[in-house]
């Protein structure tokens, strides 16, 4: 993984919005799904991001339901009532008339006609979880590898905190056992992703979202202690994996909401540096965590490690100017180095922000890190 000893490094969290997306059933998908892939490495390249990817288009645009398929000794739920709990926390509870009027007029996330739209299932375990998607993730990677090759190059994964509240235990003995089953399953994909030479993100929103859900009711120490047993199934999985290969993207959901209950970074701090991976992305750049910056002034980034801030954001249609995004990139310089710093997004764009606002802010991004890149005596 490249440092910003040269200048200060651009990337983003993956997702990228695809104008008329197919669903799939097309016969000419797969052509489409290649030209695709194709044009959104070159726009990236064009713009003068550094570290890209595929937009998400080979996961069907989402972090989570491309899963489906990949874990065997589950089967798909229809009856979900008992999971329901875990998807309305106290944000939906005091902020009732928004998500209502919300909900109504289809605002918590972007769903213009034309874009990816996404069925997430629900799965229950029963029998020995497995890793069956090598056919899928071999596909991925060989139109990944087509369009762009592997330098510079990330492919997202999910975390087994993340898949876990879509996947309920009827088979294993206990929670434990079945999150590290999910961790092995896992594990043959991490291990894919870098053998074939990219780059591993982990996406990992729901490890802190679910305090909202859950953790308020059970207290802050004992949600960092669940908290903390779901980041040893992560290392799990990514064990004997080299730490400068990964990166770790943590966030707090992406819907357009007021986002009141998102836990301080200040109390995941410790969680997040426990996982082994060699740079962590974090939002940074929206009204609710912007302030977080400065939590960085008495945690210390690890030796060797690398931050990537969110410098700009998908909360927000309003486009970053370059000078905000420099003066951002700037801030976390000062109390991490420059070399430590690498310019991304909160969270991915595709499904929450229109296609055109989104090139907007990563053109911008570029330009804000060249003018940061000037400002710290780089390039």
């Amino acid at each position: 993984m490249r440092r910003s000893t040269d200048k200060i490094l651009t990337t983003h969290t993956g997702n990228l919005p695809w104008v008329d997306a197919p669903d799939g059933s097309e016969a000419d998908f797969e052509p489409r799904l290649k030209a695709a892939v194709s044009d959104i490495v070159k726009w990236q390249r064009d713009t003068g991001i550094d570290i890209i990817n595929e937009g998400e288009f080979t996961k069907g645009g989402d972090w989570l339901s491309f899963m489906d398929g990949r874990i065997g000794g589950c089967e798909v739920r229809t009856d979900t009532d008992n999971r329901a709990a875990v998807f309305k926390g106290r944000e939906q509870q005091v902020f009732a008339d928004f998500y209502k009027y919300a909900a109504e007029a289809g605002t918590l996330f972007y769903l213009a006609d034309g874009q990816i739209k996404v069925q997430r299932n629900y799965w229950v375990c029963t029998s020995a979880i497995s890793y069956t998607g090598q056919d899928a993730l071999a596909k991925e990677m060989a139109l990944m590898k087509d369009a762009a090759g592997t330098d510079d190059v990330f492919l997202t994964s999910t975390a087994p905190a993340s898949l876990e509240p879509y996947y309920e235990n009827e088979f294993y003995e206990s929670e434990e056992a079945f999150l590290f089953a999910i961790a092995d399953a896992l594990k043959a994909e991490y291990e894919a992703i870098v053998e074939a030479g990219f780059l591993l993100q982990v996406d990992d929103a729901w490890l802190p979202a679910l305090w909202d859900r859950i953790g308020i009711d059970m207290g802050l120490e004992a949600f960092q202690k669940r908290s903390m047993l779901r980041v040893e199934a992560l290392n799990h999985a990514l064990s004997g994996i080299r730490q400068d290969k990964i990166r770790y993207h943590l966030c707090w959901g992406s819907w357009h909401g007021p986002h009141v209950f998102d836990l301080e970074l200040v109390h995941l701090m410790d969680v997040l540096l426990a996982v082994n991976a060699g740079a962590y992305m974090l939002e940074a750049a929206n009204a609710r965590h912007e302030h977080e910056w400065a939590v960085w002034q008495d945690a210390k980034l690890p030796d060797g490690k690398i931050l990537i801030p969110g410098v700009i954001t998908h909360s927000t249609d309003l486009v970053e100017h370059p000078e905000l995004i420099s003066q951002r990139i700037q801030r976390f310089a000062s109390v991490v180095g420059a070399d430590n710093v690498i310019a991304g997004s909160d969270c991915g764009f595709g499904g929450r922000s229109h296609p055109q606002v989104a090139w907007a802010k990563l053109e911008s991004m570029v330009e804000g890190a060249a003018l940061a890149s000037k400002a710290l005596g780089k390039g």
